[in-house]
């Protein structure tokens, strides 16, 4: 007969979890590790990080009566975007994960499902907590001691059969479950791809990512202006990165998600980058309706494909940039401007001098400044 924490495995597996691992619920053995990485200023303006320290430091915390963590993996891998229209400047890069449908609500989903058949399967009054993603738990942490993969040098975790295509996920009980800690099988070894693939150096050491560099960071979690220094190392790259998963020699092993939710909907799979820039604030809630792009919101997102199209350079954008300075957000404005000054030529220099003569935003208004500098 097969134990409750088989059972459960098994029903995992059938709701789409590939991995599954169980660990006692404890206090946290990295924690101490975690806050001096926020400390150090590396969450750059993720302040939530902070504020949710105190919940980090054990999962109990978050449900008193736990006693078990089910830790759990989703292969979200589809596929690999034709070269053509990877290497292709103007189009823009969206990272695999938000391809498809929000993960958040098809995960949540199915791990309540998984909590009723524990529910039906315990002879025992049942408590939980079910978190993915954006719940205060150092996830990485837990499934590691769960056996389903380790920390990689790039962050990730790591699975030695099929990767780190994963989104993670934990089930918080207030059962005694029987768990294994497994040998982890796998390393990273001496490989250091990831380290020196990435356009921004934000790995400034095995395990150790500096935020404020990730172009994921960039181009989702800052709300502001991208850093000038780093717009012409983000390429064509405008919602994410997956650089530092897709030159892993472990990624090599993946194979596709049946999850259709995760496949790429139309017009996600490397978008033209002048298809994009006229969105109004309708077109982009209608088209990104329950999709994790609508996190960047309207004008991040845009913000994001107008360092694109300027690190594209071609002077065909410039009528459409024309347009975009008008645009009533001044952070979608700013960026215009560094696209044309990227651009140059005559037409570019007249429609930022034309713009300046009516800008009022200051933050605008030294853009402009700047771009009119960087043509002449």
């Amino acid at each position: 007969m097969l134990t409750l924490t088989q059972q459960i495995q098994a029903r995992a597996s059938e709701l789409g979890f590939e991995l599954v691992g169980i660990t006692p619920a404890a206090h946290s053995e990295t924690i101490a590790r975690y806050r001096q990485w926020i400390e150090n200023g590396y969450a750059g303006e993720m302040h939530y990080l902070e504020r949710h320290l105190p919940l980090k430091a054990d999962v109990r915390q978050l449900l008193t009566e736990a006693k078990s963590v089910i830790s759990l993996a989703m292969n979200y891998y589809t596929l690999d975007p034709p070269k053509a229209l990877a290497e292709d400047p103007a189009r823009g890069q969206i990272s695999r994960y938000a391809w498809g449908d929000d993960y958040h609500e098809l995960i949540r989903e199915r791990l309540l499902e998984l909590v009723e058949f524990i529910k039906k399967t315990a002879e025992s009054e049942l408590k939980t907590r079910v978190c993915v993603d954006t719940a205060p738990v150092i996830e990485r942490e837990y499934a590691q001691k769960a056996g389903i993969g380790w920390i990689g040098k790039n962050t990730n975790l790591i699975h030695w059969r099929s990767g780190s295509w994963y989104f993670l996920s934990e089930i918080l009980v207030n059962i005694n479950l029987e768990s294994e800690t497994p040998p982890l099988r796998g390393s990273c070894g001496t490989c250091t791809r990831c380290i020196d693939e990435c356009p921004t150096d934000a790995i400034i050491e095995p395990n150790l990512l500096d935020s404020r560099l990730c172009i994921s960071y960039l181009t989702i979690e800052l709300k502001e202006s991208i850093p000038k220094q780093l717009r012409p190392k983000m390429g064509n790259l405008i919602f994410g990165c997956d650089i530092c998963q897709e030159v892993c020699p472990w990624n090599s092993k993946a194979v596709s998600t049946t999850e259709p939710g995760f496949h790429p909907r139309d017009g996600n799979l490397a978008p033209k980058l002048l298809s994009l820039i006229g969105m109004t604030q309708q077109d982009f809630s209608k088209r990104f309706k329950g999709s994790p792009i609508k996190r960047a919101k309207r004008r991040g997102f845009l913000r994001n494909v107008l360092v694109a199209i300027g690190n594209w350079g071609e002077k065909q954008a410039v009528p459409t940039l024309k347009n975009v300075l008008a645009d009533e957000e001044p952070l979608i404005r700013s960026h215009a401007a560094w696209a044309l000054g990227k651009i140059g030529g005559k037409t570019a220099r007249q429609t930022l001098q034309t713009r300046l003569t009516v800008e009022t935003e200051p933050e605008v208004i030294t853009e402009i400044q700047d771009a009119l500098l960087e043509i002449e």
